[in-house]
């Protein structure tokens, strides 16, 4: 049996969509782990009534460390393909290496039991990493917001220049997404239950002490106790899913932000560092939020499929229980990968202010033509056509004659003057970093 490093799916590209660190968490190896840990922790529960000894609990733990550590992952999968779930062959082995009676092992349990709290754990575990990277994302999203705080520049609406605006407004939307995606995900987080049912959900096997003992196998793993086994109910799948989904877009909104600003005819961010090409030295690709948007783009898909597995029938599912497996351990690594790039990018994100007041000024003070309306409303009736002619035709609304022969130079410089329209960006900022600060 190998005994070399955990493998698991994608080191390839792992480290390009951020999840090399989180990987290990959720691979092939951390599922085997966290079966036995549940199988480990069955035998332990046991005891406490009366279906198994502490001789009996400790063997058992002995054997699961040793099996979790050498047996390999691709042996127990092929073992696993004429049961249809790695559970069956891993109760066998355990009851073949473990000095204590058959009877010890897998105690009233049934192999959904096993794989639904091993998933459970793999998502507490690989999901408190990703609540690290949101905090050190959200982090540096306030940094930003609170340093470019009053900086104008322009808002954009449907890819076009809209009216001004502070990048620290436009930085508190990602701080704002990114603390609701944290509280999202640390909800359903808290909420996983263990499950522990039998083979249909009565808890037969162990009565009259079933419940008793479910409750103790959830506090051995640190999981939230169920209130009936969720066999058929799949509200902590579809849950956690939704989080991640949540997150994923938390992700992508700065990304695609950062993305279209560090366009060359915007230029208006980078990256601390940024990649190149294979061709052309010239370029400057801001790869950490561009890989942040590769993986979050996997996300929704994902999330479809856990959502469209929770019809379960009866008391057992054919294919919907199977089918949500690999589409879990997938989110929480490209969630995970997804949120820690864009971690990255934040962190590292220089805002050019010459750029920002250069494409503010690019309109000629156009994108205040709604300042000029109505100062000009006051002198004339057709204001709103003259300043729209003037606007669309590319005059500067303080040179158009129509305009200049009612408002005085000084007073359209006041109008046209973007730091006089900012209207409550400032307080937006303040109101995002305080929810933030409370958050600590």
């Amino acid at each position: 049996m190998p005994t070399g490093p955990d493998p698991h799916r994608g080191p390839l590209f792992d480290a390009v969509l951020g999840a090399d660190e989180l990987a290990p968490l959720v691979s092939d190896r951390a599922w085997i782990g966290a079966l036995l840990e549940v199988e480990s922790a069955l035998t332990a529960s046991a005891v406490g009534i009366g279906r198994a000894t502490a001789a009996d609990a400790a063997a058992v733990a002995d054997a699961a460390a040793a099996l979790a550590r050498d047996f390999d992952p691709a042996e127990l999968g092929a073992l696993a393909a004429a049961g249809g779930n790695p559970v069956i062959p891993l109760v066998e082995l355990l009851r073949e290496h473990a000095d204590a009676p058959a009877t010890a092992v897998h105690v009233g349990a049934t192999s959904q039991d096993v794989m639904d709290s091993a998933l459970m754990l793999l998502a507490r575990r690989a999901g408190a990493r990703t609540l690290g990277y949101l905090d050190a994302a959200a982090d540096a999203a306030a940094a930003v917001s609170r340093d470019h705080r009053a900086t104008p520049m322009i808002a954009r609406t449907l890819g076009q220049q809209a009216l001004p605006t502070t990048f620290g407004a436009l930085a508190a939307s990602w701080l704002t997404g990114l603390d609701d995606a944290r509280d999202e995900l640390g909800r359903a987080l808290t909420a996983l239950p263990v499950q522990y049912g039998g083979a249909a959900g009565t808890l037969a096997a162990v009565a009259p002490h079933g419940l008793v003992f479910a409750d103790d196998l959830a506090d051995r793993l640190g999981l939230a106790r169920q209130r009936v086994p969720w066999h058929t109910v799949r509200t902590p799948i579809t849950r956690l899913a939704s989080a991640l989904g949540v997150a994923a877009g938390a992700v992508s909104k700065p990304a695609s932000d950062i993305v279209l600003m560090a366009m060359t005819e915007i230029g208006e961010v980078s990256e601390d560092a940024p990649g190149g090409s294979s061709a052309m030295p010239h370029k400057r690709n801001p790869v950490a939020a561009i890989a942040a948007r590769a993986a979050a783009r996997r996300v929704p898909g994902l999330v479809a499929t856990a959502l469209s597995c929770a019809d379960h029938e009866f008391a057992r599912a054919a294919g919907a229980w199977h089918a949500e497996w690999e589409t879990l351990t997938e989110l929480l690594r490209l969630t995970g990968g997804a949120v820690r790039r864009l971690a990255v990018s934040l962190d590292g994100l220089h805002v050019h202010v010459d750029a920002l007041d250069r494409n503010l000024a690019l309109t000629g003070g156009a994108v205040l033509a709604e300042k000029v309306v109505t100062a000009l409303s006051r002198h004339i009736d057709d204001a709103r056509a003259i300043v729209t002619d003037a606007a669309v035709s590319g005059v500067r609304l303080d040179e158009d004659p129509r305009i200049t022969a009612h408002l005085s130079a000084g007073e359209l410089a006041g109008l046209l003057d973007p730091t006089r329209y900012l209207g409550h960006a400032t307080d937006l900022v303040d109101r995002a970093l305080a929810r933030h600060g409370g958050r600590a």
